[in-house]
């Protein structure tokens, strides 16, 4: 019998920004925030959106809550972005779902239709033993990427001192790399300069 995954937006957004100087989360873009256009892209194509926040919780609350989405706490953020990931797909299990749309809140959104494609891809490809899809542009890998059920339990599952990267070299025979033409999910935004040549050509 076919499955049908149930769907979930994660939104990791609880990094310091230190390079950037403020929360990266709440830059300025296309009339709203970085974390506004991506609860926008990933809402019609989840059940929910859950934003991992960390320290800036506080600052997120307003815009989580204008958009409907939900707000779950990364309180070891000390331990990098891989914890936030954990605490994020924990709370998609605790809310009943079994597959992540997982994007990052540093950079623009991928585009509705880069979403939804990787989305569709996914769907059909599960059947196959795909576990995950990762978008790819120009031969990077990027965000946002699906995992699914068995995806998540690996992450969950691995030890306290690995990385994602770790699991997915683990994972590698399960995990789908589909090519995209949308700059934005291999865009890294991490300095006021590179924000500001962004804003000019956005």
């Amino acid at each position: 019998m076919g499955r049908s995954p149930s769907f979930a937006g994660v939104i990791l957004a609880a990094g310091d920004s230190t390079r950037m100087g403020q929360d990266k989360a709440l830059l300025p873009w296309q009339g709203g925030t970085f974390l506004s256009a991506v609860i926008d892209v990933l809402k019609p194509v989840t059940e929910l959106v859950i934003v991992v926040g960390g320290k800036n919780t506080n600052s997120l609350l307003p815009t989580i809550y204008q958009k409907g989405a939900f707000i779950t706490e990364n309180h070891h953020t000390e331990q990098g972005q891989f914890s936030s990931l954990r605490v994020g797909l924990q709370e998609v299990l605790n809310r009943g779902r079994d597959t992540a749309i997982v994007a990052l809140v540093d950079r623009p959104a991928a585009r509705s239709a880069t979403v939804r494609a990787i989305k569709q891809y996914f769907l059909e490809s599960v059947e196959s033993g795909v576990w995950a899809v990762v978008p790819e542009f120009e031969g990077k890998h990027g965000h946002p990427f699906i995992a699914g059920r068995e995806m998540i339990e690996r992450f969950l599952r691995a030890p306290q001192d690995a990385t994602a990267r770790d699991v997915e070299h683990a994972a590698q025979q399960h995990i789908s790399y589909f090519p995209v033409n949308d700059p934005n999910v291999i865009m890294n935004v991490d300095t006021p300069e590179e924000f500001e040549r962004l804003a000019q050509n956005g």
